[in-house]
């Protein structure tokens, strides 16, 4: 029988595990909840939870809500979220992870003080990804957000300049943003390391693991940009890895009789359940 084995460093971060149990602990005491927006970038997690009656909204939906309670998942909100939900009456419960609301304090503070001397609160993301947005929202959207090393020169070189990055982005890239920063601004360059580690950190962890197997199945959601960071991660290492959103996509002409053994991982945003559905079905491949 061909040995499956599950990386036992992949699955959820400690962030989205919070906001998971805060969701599965309103909706078993029988509340009717409502997240504003995916709690989870994994399809399969947030059809679950829909099962169990939890509902996905935006922000503009919440003066339409008559009862319940509003949820706020780990990636965060900008202010005007929570003034929304206290105009709403409704109680909230606030999920997002804690570094992130670190983080917030911390370009809040910064974008007060760089207002003060003209500069500029510039921030290493994804444009339109719901942290970033939760981060732009604490300098009245008025940092700037770049995506890649390409998009540095959308920065007024003349005027100081402090930079923070999305807690799941890459640090290597970060770093080498910092370094151009350096050499062609004029003014102060402030810069904060502000990946998160357990996220980052798992990079050489799950290239290990895939060096280890001759076929990885990778299973993360489509829409998980850290889904796409840790398979490519993956795929340097082993060619031979795929990525599956379920159970049902795994193909059985990845599988031949000289693999004997294979790896399954997944992303930040990928529950332990999900991981142990695809290992099941792998094992049924003969």
């Amino acid at each position: 029988m061909r040995i499956v084995e599950i990386d036992k460093y992949s699955g959820f971060c400690f962030g989205v595990k919070k906001a998971i149990e805060s969701a599965s602990e309103l909706l078993e005491s029988g509340e009717e909840v409502f997240c504003v927006g995916d709690i989870v970038h994994n399809e399969e997690e947030s059809k679950r939870l829909n099962q169990i009656g939890m509902s996905i909204i935006t922000i503009d939906d919440v003066d339409r809500i008559k009862g319940g309670t509003i949820l706020f998942r780990a990636h965060g909100e900008p202010p005007q979220s929570y003034a929304s939900v206290k105009q709403s009456g409704l109680p909230l419960r606030d999920a997002t992870c804690p570094v992130v609301l670190k983080l917030h304090e911390r370009i809040k503070k910064a974008y007060a003080s760089q207002k003060d001397q003209n500069g500029q609160i510039v921030i290493y993301g994804k444009r339109g990804h719901a942290e970033v947005i939760g981060l732009a929202g604490q300098t009245n959207d008025e940092a700037i957000i770049i995506e890649n090393i390409s998009e540095i020169d959308t920065i007024d070189f003349s005027r100081p300049v402090e930079i923070f990055a999305q807690t799941t982005k890459s640090p290597e890239i970060f770093h080498k943003i910092v370094d151009l920063l350096q050499q062609k601004c004029r003014a102060e360059v402030k810069w904060h390391n502000t990946t998160c580690k357990q996220v980052t950190g798992r990079v050489p962890r799950i290239q290990s693991f895939a060096k280890a197997y001759p076929l990885i199945v990778f299973v993360g959601g489509r829409k998980s940009s850290n889904a796409k960071v840790l398979f490519k991660a993956c795929q340097e290492v082993n060619p031979n890895s795929y990525f599956v959103s379920s159970p049902e996509e795994v193909k059985e002409e990845w599988f031949n009789a000289a693999i004997d053994k294979a790896g399954v991982c997944g992303a930040t945003s990928t529950p332990q359940w999900l991981m142990e559905k695809v290992a099941d079905r792998i094992r049924t491949i003969r």
